[in-house]
């Protein structure tokens, strides 16, 4: 089965990102894989303290998936996957897409403020041509109408 791949991570964006691939998936008959990325310099300190931290890191990523979890199940009829990889973000993201061939789009969330679309959505966007699935970006401003007319 086809998926889509959707990153979850703290930015507001990811809301819509996350919505825009439920839909989408529900709508084609596909599913959904949800892509969360511990970067590295959070477990900079001593092992044990390391340790104590990618565990807390990793218990709240479960949190965090779960409320998606629960909406995609309960209002689109998708039961996503949750993949969790350690190092950069944009390094595991195309890593995660080369290992699985299921992969069908990769969707990101733009942000919406004078900062610019995020630093994903930048530095995935200088990659894409090297990627072997299309990329979706989907505007952090969009109202959920309007997710739900171009889904």
């Amino acid at each position: 089965m086809r998926k889509f791949l959707v990153v979850l991570d703290d930015s507001r964006e990811c809301l819509n990102a996350m919505r825009f691939a439920a839909m989408r998936a529900a709508n084609t008959g596909a599913g959904v894989e949800v892509l969360a990325v511990i970067p590295p310099e959070e477990f900079n300190h001593w092992i044990g303290v390391s340790d104590i931290m990618r565990e807390e890191a990793r218990e709240r990523i479960h949190a965090h998936f779960e409320v998606f979890a629960k909406w995609m199940r309960d209002r689109q009829g998708i039961d996503p996957q949750l993949v969790i990889r350690e190092g950069e973000p944009v390094t595991e993201i195309i890593v995660q897409v080369n290992d699985d061939p299921h992969i069908g789009v990769l969707v990101l969330g733009a942000g919406s403020d004078n900062k610019g679309p995020g630093p994903l959505v930048t530095q995935l966007s200088r990659n894409s041509g090297s990627l072997p699935i299309p990329v979706t970006i989907v505007p952090g401003n969009l109202s959920k109408e309007r997710l739900e007319a171009i889904t």
